[in-house]
């Protein structure tokens, strides 16, 4: 008898933890796309597109980059270019990006892959508005190395 208290007990506590940091309301879009092994080439883009939002409201964008030991520099500088849906409002950000510090440590968490996660804009969005997002690299080299993702994070404030 004593033994199935402690086990009912035990699955209960351990599912209002599972309540509590399973979910993120916060959070109504999160999406990653790989680059390319061989590089992220200057001209190529990587687009993003939300569903229709179902609340309007304050939304704080964020940008997501995983790099690996190959990335070369200290810093990225993306160009995003994005549209809002129906209203055709564009914007269009350079977000520079520091990934390494002066001492040659690593900001982002991780051990052979970092990630990080930058705010971007906060925009101010209608019930039903979606986006459409673009985003390219604005660095020296043509062909950039290390880089293994980019990422597209919306919060409702």
């Amino acid at each position: 008898m004593r033994k199935s208290k402690y086990t009912l007990l035990y699955y209960i506590g351990l599912l209002a933890v599972l309540l509590c940091v399973s979910c993120d309301s916060k959070t109504v879009y999160s999406h990653y796309q790989s680059v390319a092994l061989a590089g992220w080439e200057k001209n190529d883009v990587i687009s993003f597109g939300t569903t229709p939002l179902e609340q309007q409201g304050t939304y704080q964008e964020k940008i997501g980059i995983r790099i690996n030991g190959a990335f070369p520099f200290m810093a990225l500088t993306l160009i995003v270019d994005q549209k809002v849906f129906p209203t055709l409002e564009t914007h269009c950000d350079t977000l520079s990006c520091e990934l390494i510090n002066e001492d040659g440590n690593v900001m982002g968490e991780g051990i052979s892959h970092y990630q990080y996660t930058f705010p971007l804009k906060t925009l101010t969005l209608q019930k039903n508005d979606s986006l459409s997002i673009h985003i390219r690299h604005d660095m020296k080299r043509e062909i950039l190395p290390g880089v293994s993702d980019i990422g597209i994070i919306l919060e409702k404030e």
